[in-house]
């Protein structure tokens, strides 16, 4: 009998530490989180790519493997969109009402002068839509960031020729007038493609001709620019970042 009465109560003790050990791990488990994407062609997600560029990926459609299986990436961004026709168009609207917790914002490319009706001033036009965004996320309780678009590929010389510093600049500036978190995406992709030079940073093209939209393999090197700035500039999205594959082989 004691030896009965022994070994019930060791498997209840064992029973009892498993149940505190999973409860320990749940409470430490970060809880789950929905992260939305607003952008351009150069974030979109191509489920059905152009014939002629079979491979051509944005870098907001591989962004969610950076991130365990807690955060949920939702990537609202389209080809051809602005700061302003995305919100003419309706689609901010459509995005907001999703209420994610944390929203990235991407604009810039389509901006530029040359646009038409698409295009913003970076020193007007451009920041105005920009606080539009911010303002309106906040007053839904959604977490902004700001992310600067990252260059094309277009050398001079050996190195980076870019319009898109002006809007870069910007959002970094909008970003402290706000307190928001800023990625500084395109001084991240110019250094890597200065770095590469125009040959070493050819595959990350989806053809010889475009070189403003990317390859998978540009499209992962892009996110990775992005996710690795996470953890020192919206530290509270580190817990559910992938850790390993934040560092480049």
């Amino acid at each position: 009998m004691p030896q009965l009465l022994h070994r019930i109560h060791f498997t209840l003790t064992i029973t009892l530490l498993v149940s505190l050990l999973s409860l320990t791990a749940q409470a430490d488990a970060a809880p789950p989180v929905r992260i939305l994407m607003i952008g351009d062609s150069t974030m979109a997600t191509y489920n059905n790519p152009p014939k002629d560029r079979p491979d051509m990926t944005g870098w907001g459609q591989i962004f969610g493997e950076y991130f365990t299986d807690d955060a949920t990436i939702t990537n609202h961004a389209a080809s051809g969109r602005s700061s302003s026709s995305f919100i003419k168009e309706g689609r901010w609207k459509k995005a907001l009402a999703e209420k994610p917790d944390y929203l990235f914002i991407q604009f810039g490319h389509n901006d530029c002068p040359g646009k038409g009706d698409r295009e913003t001033d970076p020193a007007t036009t451009f920041q105005q839509y920009l606080n539009q965004y911010i303002n309106e996320a906040r007053a839904a309780n959604i977490k902004p960031i700001l992310v600067t678009p990252m260059t094309r590929r277009r050398f001079q010389n050996g190195q980076i020729w870019t319009i898109l510093r002006p809007y870069a600049d910007a959002m970094l500036k909008v970003g402290k007038e706000q307190n928001v978190p800023v990625i500084d995406l395109h001084k991240k992709s110019v250094a890597l493609f200065n770095q590469l030079g125009d040959a070493g940073s050819n595959d990350f093209s989806p053809s010889k001709s475009d070189r403003t939209h990317f390859s998978r393999k540009g499209a992962v090197e892009i996110a990775r620019l992005v996710a690795e700035e996470i953890p020192t500039t919206v530290p509270e999205l580190k817990p559910y970042l992938k850790q390993p594959t934040l560092s480049k082989d």
